[in-house]
Order: C-alpha cells, then sequence, then structure tokens
C-alpha cells in the first residue's frame, strides 16, 4: 500500500545540517514487525509513523523507532513528526497548539515563529550518576575526573546521563571509546566562550554512535541546567558541529514548563509502498 512520506532535517533551517528524521503518514495496518524493519532500512536515527490518536484531545498519535528498537518518547522526532503532520493538511483541535500521543503520554507542541517547541516532558529519573558509571564515563571519553564539573541523571525516556565539561571547545575536541562506554546513554555539555552565538556546545552518544542533534537530551539538560542555576531561562545550544552539522535547540522556560524549539527544513515528499 501506498502512502505519503516525508523524510525532514530537524533542528535546522538547512536542509543536510540538522538530524533527519523518516515520516510514514497513515500507518494504520503496518504491523510491528514491518515498522521495525523500515526504520532499520531507512538507517536514520530515528523514523516515526503517524497513527490516529486514541487518547481523548491527542491530534495523533506517533511511533517511533531506532534501527535497533522503539522509544517511548524522542524530540527531534516529536518536531518532524509534527511538521509532517502539519504539512500533510493536519488541523489542531486547538488553534496554536498541537497535541501529540506518544509512549510517554501527550506531549503539547506550539508554533514559535518559524519554529515548533515541544513542551519537555517530566524528567524520570533525576540526581547525581552513580560512582561506578561517572569512573566508565570519565574513562571512556578520556577525561580525569577533575574535568567534570557536574553529573546527573536528566532520563526523560531514553535513558540519558550527562556530563558537564570546563567548556565547549573541551566538548568539541572529545573522543569517545566506545567499547568502553557500553550501553550508557550520555549527553555532554560546556558552556560557549563569550561571544559565541549559542551558550552550550552539547554532544549525545548512545548505542555507538553520535547522535546529530537531540531534542530529548536538550530537553532533560535544560531542566537539570535551569534548575540547578547553571543555565539562563532562555537559551540556544549548538549540536551537530564534530559531524559536520549546525544544529541549534531553542530553550526557553516559562514558569515550571521548559519548551524546545528549533526549526525543520523539508528534504524529501513523496510515498513509500509498506
Amino acid at each position: 500500500m501506498k502512502r505519503r512520506f516525508h523524510q525532514v532535517d530537524v533542528f535546522s533551517a538547512t536542509p543536510l545540517k540538522g538530524n533527519p528524521l523518516a515520516v510514514v503518514h497513515a500507518a494504520e495496518g503496518i504491523d510491528d514487525a514491518t515498522m521495525a524493519a523500515f526504520a532499520r532500512w531507512t538507517n536514520l536515527s530515528e523514523t516515526t509513523f503517524l497513527l490516529p490518536p486514541t487518547e481523548p484531545g491527542a491530534d495523533y498519535r506517533v511511533r517511533i523507532f531506532t534501527p535497533i528498537g522503539e522509544l517511548p518518547f524522542a524530540g527531534h522526532p516529536t518536531l518532524g513528526s509534527c511538521w509532517a503532520w502539519l504539512a500533510a493538511g493536519g488541523q489542531p483541535r486547538e488553534a496554536g497548539q498541537v497535541v501529540q500521543q506518544c509512549g510517554v503520554g501527550l506531549v503539547r507542541i506550539r508554533r514559535d515563529g518559524a519554529r515548533l517547541a515541544f513542551a519537555a516532558p517530566p524528567l524520570r529519573r533525576s540526581g547525581p550518576l552513580e560512582a561506578d558509571r561517572l569512573v566508565t564515563i570519565v574513562r571512556a571519553l578520556g577525561l580525569q575526573a577533575a574535568d567534570v564539573l557536574q553529573h546527573q541523571w536528566v532520563d526523560n525516556g531514553p535513558g540519558w546521563g550527562a556530563v558537564m565539561l570546563r567548556s565547549g571547545q573541551a566538548v568539541r575536541e572529545l573522543k569517545v571509546d566506545w567499547r568502553e562506554l557500553g550501553d550508557i546513554k550520555l549527553g555532554v555539555v560546556g558552556a560557549q566562550a563569550a561571544g559565541d552565538d549559542t551558550a552550550f556546545e552539547v554532544r549525545a552518544f548512545f548505542s555507538g554512535i553520535e547522535d546529530p542533534v537531540t531534542g530529548s537530551l536538550n530537553a532533560s539538560l535544560a531542566q537539570w541546567l535551569i534548575g540547578a542555576g547553571l543555565a539562563p531561562r532562555r537559551y540556544v545550544a549548538a549540536q551537530g558541529q564534530a559531524l559536520g552539522r549546525a544544529g541549534r535547540v531553542h530553550v526557553q522556560a516559562e514558569g515550571e514548563q521548559v519548551w524546545v524549539g528549533g526549526e525543520v527544513a523539508a528534504c524529501i515528499d513523496g510515498t513509500v509502498e509498506l
């Protein structure tokens, strides 16, 4: 069966500079095995499938697959799926706000000028990393213990832990020992030098790969950093330079709610046989 298909680039207004996402529309009738197989075939960090909602108040439901499994939530698939749903003629129930249903429940998305922004879901786990886990991370990154200024669990679904280094430059220069890192899902953040157009440099490592630009990680990092007084309530983070990308993640805290936004660039609009 032919279904509409988008491939978009998220957290960038320029194609090929953000994080790509494949989106399959009208995914009713596609079984789990086929969804997983198609995600392996696209070989992108995430592929999503849009479905009718099953919860009151949701505008659509999304299932999010990596090449190795399904995720309850991820940031760039949330923004990219919403963009694709709107581009295909989706009409939200409430003007100015789209409500996405996914594995973590309902996620609100709003338009912020040329950007879309999602309401960061609550953290499932916080608090400092365990000592043995931190030792493994330090070793995997080729660092000394003193190079890590702060560390924290920042898990909002995928299982992120995070460390803060002394500078954005230190983050950009990291070389990862993937064997040592193992199955740890790690975010690394460092403050940029004065005069930079972004406040932080971010990198994300998991499953033997580096993710170009990571919405879920930036969402949970923002909750940690803002809550701990380590970041202003509004800032822009850079991610992807080590991979030749130029991702920009826009963060804004309003009361207790953190919003995470970015632009979306269209790359492919067509059909797929599934």
